[in-house]
């Protein structure tokens, strides 16, 4: 390997940087020599570490594979291990290391590097940008990629169905790992340059890849459901009165896909013509017909489950009439329900926050609002439900057609009736309530009066008031349960003050009231320890003040038609009325039920990355690299495998 003294090579023979590269390469060596030099010794060597670097990049130019391979795997190990010299706090800057300030621009031809002509080495390029450090703010070599764009490249390959085939899941991740490249402390030209894409190719080429690498996350859950539903295990635990769920789930766990995940967040929240791409349909891809791909025995991907090869070698699909038609907003809402099962996993609970936030800007926004309540866009969306005792499992054919806000709006319900539990997870049930609340707002202001099962709803939030009074000091101890009441209530007061222009047809207006008024008890317990709370000094004395403000219409039902239904079952001489008969008194004494109209119930707080969200991104970002790290190695750049992939390129 090329000694890094003070001696040149090269003024001896001045073939030696024809003929290096078609050597292979020694990295342990070259990394070795590194870390065992001091500040000073690699300062001395400084301008050798340039030349070796410069004729990397030259070498990256040539026709014969064995140099560009070489020169490639030099490239990594220069990065690597100059970066750990970094990271000893010598004090010299990694690019001026790398290239020098003087000679960076003539030197590192980033655009090259990162064209199309070497789009099948796409994610090799780029194993060193994510190679060097879990946390990608800290990695000073991204600092010239935001000055010298890659940006055009990225999307090049995005939009191209060949390049997309090969590369596209590498590229959409490096995107979205560059997009949160010190994203709080600076502007970040990906940002921008991100936001203002509305070339249609690029965004539907970006949407194909998210759509895929979600479908193969569903599949992989769908092929292991199956398997577990069938031989002597099922049998067995149906025998014993499913006695192992808890188990059953814990064998259907698949690898969450947080990295896919960031791509389309940052997708739909930065760029309002991705919007479109979330409605296009085309037909739905049969999970259960899919070949198992084998794992291929060396990672090869960026992220932490890239999608099958036979997936996205394919991206265009033929039309067959028998198939439903899908989109990525249904994919999405299926991953969702698998993930969102199970929220005690560190990961599992990370990409169950990203879903409900990705969810939250879809419902903020308005075209994809009238996308998702458009009658004439039904679909039979499939979500999975958490196996639970008292319930059945659901024949998947007895889900109508209906417009995608349904499935949303199950989704939140299934959420909300499945995750009351001792580790109880408040902020995605604040971001469920919200997300409903959102909804109902865009309903009530354009009039949609939107067929939907409201009781479901209704008894599922009940139910999660009666578990916060149940659990009050247990949760009180960790969270803000006034904060979450409140936003329970105030639904309540949307459908009891604005029902009457959404709901759709007075009978679910009368099975609001039959509802509030036959779980009365929950609301005056409900009433009296936000009272109790409120009138005794304390850290909850506020916000329980006005959870008792917000209760003054719910109160005024319950009192209001209580005494009637009592005096109609007296005068009547029936003991317990029926549904029917409850519902007819209600019918009968509208007219005489005074409300106070509260201020303020179709408002929200529009979502805001910064600063709620600013540790959880920084988190999971770094969370993704180490993954990213985990799956990509320089083992992967085996002079082997890097000339089997250039052999496939025509």
């Amino acid at each position: 390997m090329y000694d890094t003294g003070d001696d040149d090579p090269a003024k001896t023979n001045p073939r030696f940087w024809d003929e290096l590269f078609l050597m292979k390469v020694n990295l342990e060596y070259l990394e070795g020599k590194l870390e065992s030099l001091d500040g000073d010794e690699v300062m001395v060597v400084k301008d050798n570490i340039n030349s070796l670097f410069h004729h990397c990049v030259l070498a990256l130019e040539e026709e014969h594979q064995i140099k560009v391979v070489n020169a490639l795997q030099t490239l990594c190990a220069l990065f690597r291990g100059v970066h750990q010299k970094n990271k000893s706090a010598t004090g010299f800057d990694i690019i001026n290391m790398l290239v020098g300030f003087d000679k960076a621009e003539l030197r590192m031809k980033v655009s090259h590097m990162f064209s199309v002509a070497f789009g099948e080495l796409f994610q090799k390029m780029n194993v060193f940008v994510f190679q060097v450090t879990d946390n990608i703010s800290q990695n000073t070599i991204l600092e010239y990629v935001m000055i010298n764009s890659i940006f055009e490249a990225i999307l090049q390959i995005v939009s191209d169905v060949s390049s997309r085939g090969q590369h596209g899941y590498d590229a959409v991740v490096l995107l979205a790992l560059l997009v949160n490249y010190r994203k709080y402390e600076s502007v970040n030209p990906y940002i921008v340059k991100l936001s203002i894409v509305d070339d249609e190719p690029t965004l539907d080429g970006l949407g194909m890849v998210v759509h895929q690498a979600l479908t193969e996350y569903n599949r992989q859950y769908k092929n292991k459901e199956e398997e577990n539903h069938g031989g002597f295990f099922s049998t067995l635990t149906s025998m014993v009165g499913n006695m192992f769920i808890a188990d059953t789930e814990e064998k259907l766990s698949v690898q969450t896909n947080e990295a896919i995940l960031l791509a389309l967040y940052e997708a739909v929240h930065l760029n309002r013509n991705f919007i479109t791409v979330l409605a296009q349909s085309h037909p739905e891809i049969e999970m259960t017909a899919a070949p198992v791909t084998p794992i291929p025995t060396t990672p090869t991907s960026l992220g932490t489950t890239p999608p099958s090869l036979d997936m996205m070698h394919n991206p265009e699909l033929p039309l067959d009439p028998n198939l439903q038609t899908s989109n990525l907003l249904i994919t999405f809402l299926k991953y969702s329900s698998i993930v969102m099962q199970d929220t005690k996993d560190e990961h599992r609970l990370n990409s169950a926050r990203l879903c409900l936030i990705i969810l939250t800007c879809i419902a903020e926004d308005q075209y994809a609002d009238a996308f998702l309540h458009d009658d004439n866009m039904n679909f039979r969306v499939n979500l999975h439900r958490m196996p639970m005792r008292h319930r059945k499992k659901a024949a998947d054919k007895t889900i109508p057609s209906r417009p995608l806000v349904c499935a949303v709006l199950d989704l939140m319900v299934e959420f909300i009736v499945t995750h009351m539990m001792k580790e109880f997870p408040m902020d995605l049930y604040m971001r469920c309530v919200q997300i409903i609340h959102k909804l109902i707002c865009y309903q009530k202001k354009c009039r949609i009066r939107l067929h939907y099962t409201w009781r479901e709803l209704w008894s599922a939030l009940i139910n999660l008031l009666k578990f916060l009074l149940s659990n009050e000091t247990t949760l009180l101890a960790k969270h803000n349960i006034f904060q979450l009441a409140l936003q329970v209530v105030s639904l309540f007061n949307m459908f009891i003050t604005y029902g009457d222009t959404f709901l759709p047809t007075p009978s679910s207006y009368d099975e609001l009231y039959y509802e509030i008024v036959r779980m009365h008890q929950v609301f005056d317990n409900l009433y009296c320890m936000v009272l109790r709370v409120s009138t005794n000094v304390g850290q909850w004395k506020e916000p329980a003040s006005k959870v008792t403000y917000a209760l003054v219409n719910v109160r005024a039902i319950i009192n209001h038609f209580n005494p009637k239904i009592e005096s109609y079952a007296a005068v009547n001489h029936i003991s317990q009325l029926s549904e029917d008969q409850v519902l007819e008194v209600v019918r009968s004494n509208y007219d005489t039920l005074t409300l106070k109209l509260q201020d303020g119930l179709d408002q929200f707080e529009r979502y805001s990355e910064q600063p709620k969200e600013t540790a959880f991104f920084k988190e999971l970002v770094r969370s993704i690299s180490v993954n990213v790290r985990k799956n990509v190695s320089l083992n992967t750049l085996s002079q082997d495998v890097l000339l089997k992939e250039f052999s496939s390129i025509s």
